[in-house]
């Protein structure tokens, strides 16, 4: 287990890495007390409880939040996505979905998930993924990820949720508020009514409020008295608008749908909360397929598969709080997430002359 684990900080994607680890002289400074091979580490993963990973990460939030690792937010949010990481060319486990081409020809097998992460508080901390099973959609499976993740950390700990336009459905909005969040869901043509009425609404119209974001020109339009469609038991709906104009002179527009007040947040910060959406995109999937293995099956076994995926999360939150909030002391700048691995790496081997004869 903890091999896995240095494994994965160390951006180890196999088990056949891990064993090479951990039979050089990396074993001793690794705190490993025996050789074995990757077989073992196959078998070991195979029967490990999920539960208990989820639970490990969950802990480790909650206590970010006792040592204040979150005090510089006001509003701390929940994002959640889907995505689809690791191929395989057959059928290997229960959760291997199978991808058709334009001329619907088998073309192998994926893997697909939804994940959820803590958004918006200047540390992002992806804490639990949630495997589609046969016949699963992106849909189901992130809402029962954040009903899980709500019922373990506490509907005090976080106060919204973000999504994309796949979430801007009734029952997803119904179902956040009954767990006691506000969301914050992307407007899109899923929502023909709603969203031609907030057109006719801004168009024409200069915006409420115009700022700069992180070096672009955004303008904002902003109302609260939009109706809701049926079944909605909003009583409003308060739609953001924002145009966003960047250095290369490309102009990204996008419509968000909200529950939060005006009287409780303001446009700047709705707009803030809208873009954290972006944070499982970019510091939850792409660091974990490009950094971190996410990618690479290291065992075809559906427990194995998801075993992993929470080692994976385990590690990154566990580096992002040491390497943002434990080293960020002082007037010093943290290290990038590179520079803390190649530290690592050089400590990890004593200074001997090696033999490559």
């Amino acid at each position: 287990m903890w091999t896995q684990l240095l494994g994965c900080i160390l951006r180890e994607c196999s088990f056949r890495a891990l064993e090479a680890l951990i039979r050089s002289p990396a074993r001793r400074a690794m705190g490993v007390g025996c050789r074995f091979g990757d077989d073992a580490l196959a078998y070991f993963s195979e029967r490990l409880d999920p539960e208990r990973m989820r639970g490990a990460l969950v802990s480790v939030l909650k206590r970010a939040k006792r040592n204040k690792a979150f005090d510089d937010t006001v509003l701390i949010g929940l994002a959640v996505d889907g995505t689809s990481a690791g191929r395989s060319r057959f059928w290997r486990c229960r959760l291997c979905h199978p991808v058709y081409d334009a001329s619907h020809q088998l073309r192998g097998h994926r893997h697909q998930l939804s994940m959820i992460s803590v958004v918006g508080t200047g540390v992002s901390l992806p804490f639990d993924v949630e495997p589609y099973e046969p016949g699963d959609s992106e849909y189901a499976a992130s809402q029962r990820l954040l009903e899980r993740a709500v019922q373990r950390l506490g509907r005090r700990f976080a106060n919204y949720v973000v999504g994309d336009g796949e979430y801007a459905t009734a029952p997803f909005l119904h179902a956040a508020s009954d767990l006691g969040l506000h969301v914050v869901a992307r407007l899109k043509g899923n929502l023909p009514g709603l969203f031609a009425a907030a057109q006719r609404r801004f168009d024409g119209q200069a915006p409420s409020l115009t700022m700069q974001a992180e070096g672009n020109l955004v303008e904002l339009w902003d109302a609260d008295e939009f109706d809701p469609w049926e079944n909605l038991r909003w009583s409003t709906v308060r739609v953001l608008r924002y145009r966003q104009h960047k250095s290369d002179g490309k102009v990204v527009e996008a419509y968000w749908l909200t529950n939060f007040s005006s009287r409780r947040v303001s446009s700047q910060t709705l707009y803030r909360l809208a873009k954290s959406r972006w944070e499982v995109e970019n510091q939850g999937f792409n660091d974990g397929k490009s950094r971190y293995g996410m990618s690479h099956i290291r065992h075809h076994h559906a427990n194995s598969v998801l075993v992993c995926w929470l080692l994976m999360l385990l590690a990154l939150v566990i580096e992002r709080l040491y390497r943002l909030r434990y080293l960020h002391r002082g007037d010093r700048v943290p290290y990038t997430s590179i520079e803390l691995l190649r530290l690592l790496r050089q400590n990890l081997f004593a200074s001997k002359a090696w033999d490559t004869s």
